[in-house]
């Protein structure tokens, strides 16, 4: 497992450093009146391609492995990690094009996430076969395309979460990164290596790519990167609940209930002020930790200065999602506590959000 993620980290670190050199004159540029632009100079958005890139090498290298050596590090990766590359692809490929280009619409991103959910849902036949209450549990044996439905919407809706959260150097990829460790380690508890050693590996892409994105902001993760994420940790979710019964299904709803929460409240702001959910604005979480808590840096030059401060931000949202991260590894099998701890992040995140709108933050918060 450990050489595969090596293998992983080095795919995408060398595929990062060749879309920096590459990309700076074949890329569209980002405009500039873009309210969730937080930096100057135009910085390449293909960071996905190299995640792509280490994770295709690193699953794929694993698979053949198992297949013709007789598996002798145990990875048990079977053919059913191509399918999930196949899943994979439409949602990958839509978010680059965007990135690209620029051109591409959000309904067809959401198009091509939502393909990525039905091949998931055909192809690798997943659903949800228990929400941890008898009642709902009930209603599944009775009405099985409902978790088939609540899968769907999981691998469809997950990427553009990652992509609301996406908007600091560091941030979304760090978050992705400790996820999947956190999924990792409960998959290696209950036995379950072959879908660990694919979220190590997926651990691992993300960590070639961070090299260049934290803290120097040469590339950046882009509709792409973000959709790698959230299907891979969507499709990792759901496998792991549906392999292992021990496993609750509160687990992983816990572990991102950062993004999944985000997204909810972001939907229910915009609707509130009459703005479709589509529009982006600059009101989010981290948007407002930029602004109303991290101290303003001095320097001459502006986007250093504007970097600095950039980099600044994400550490915030590390500790903030280690709250949710910590708990869930400690209860993950026990589903009332978890959906305590569910609705606790939510009125924390909705207490935390009007106190910053409210300029009430604690003077230790912002030192």
């Amino acid at each position: 497992m450990i050489w595969l993620s090596v293998i992983a980290f080095l795919t995408a670190a060398f595929a990062a450093g060749g879309v920096v050199r590459w990309a700076h004159g074949h890329t569209a540029a980002y405009g500039h009146e873009m309210p969730q632009r937080f930096h100057l100079g135009n910085v390449p958005r293909l960071g996905g391609l190299a995640m792509l890139a280490g994770i295709v090498a690193s699953w794929g290298l694993g698979g053949l492995v198992s297949a013709f050596w007789g598996d002798p590090a145990s990875l048990r990766i079977g053919a059913w990690a191509g399918w999930w590359l196949v899943a994979l692809l439409p949602a990958a490929f839509g978010g680059m094009a965007e990135d690209a280009t620029q051109r591409l619409t959000v309904r067809y991103r959401l198009l091509l996430t939502g393909l990525s959910g039905a091949l998931a849902v055909v192809v690798l036949d997943l659903h949800v076969p228990r929400l941890g209450m008898p009642w709902l549990d009930a209603l599944l044996l009775v009405a099985p395309w409902l978790g088939w439905a609540i899968a769907l919407l999981a691998v469809t809706g997950l990427p553009h979460a990652f992509n609301i959260i996406d908007g600091y150097n560091g941030l979304a990829g760090m978050v992705a990164l400790i996820v999947c460790l956190a999924l990792a380690h409960v998959a290696l508890q209950v036995g379950d290596r072959g879908l660990a050693a694919l979220l190590v590996a997926t651990a691992a892409a993300t960590g070639g790519f961070l090299v260049w994105n934290y803290p120097r902001g040469l590339l950046f993760a882009g509709d792409g990167g973000a959709y790698i994420w959230g299907v891979v940790i969507a499709l990792a979710s759901l496998t792991l609940v549906q392999r292992n019964p021990d496993v609750s299904p509160w687990f992983p709803v816990l572990l991102l209930i950062y993004p999944l929460w985000e997204t909810v409240f972001s939907i229910y702001r915009k609707l509130a002020r009459g703005v479709s959910p589509g529009v982006a604005d600059a009101l989010h979480f981290h948007q407002l930790i930029y602004r109303r808590i991290v101290r303003s840096v001095f320097h001459e030059d502006m986007s250093r200065r504007m970097l600095k401060r950039n980099n600044r931000t994400s550490p915030y949202l590390w500790a903030f999602t280690m709250l949710t991260v910590v708990p869930a590894l400690l209860f993950w099998s026990n589903t009332p506590v978890l959906m305590a701890l569910c609705v606790l992040f939510c009125v924390c995140y909705v207490t935390a959000y009007l106190a910053i709108v409210r300029f009430k933050v604690p003077e230790w918060v912002r030192r």
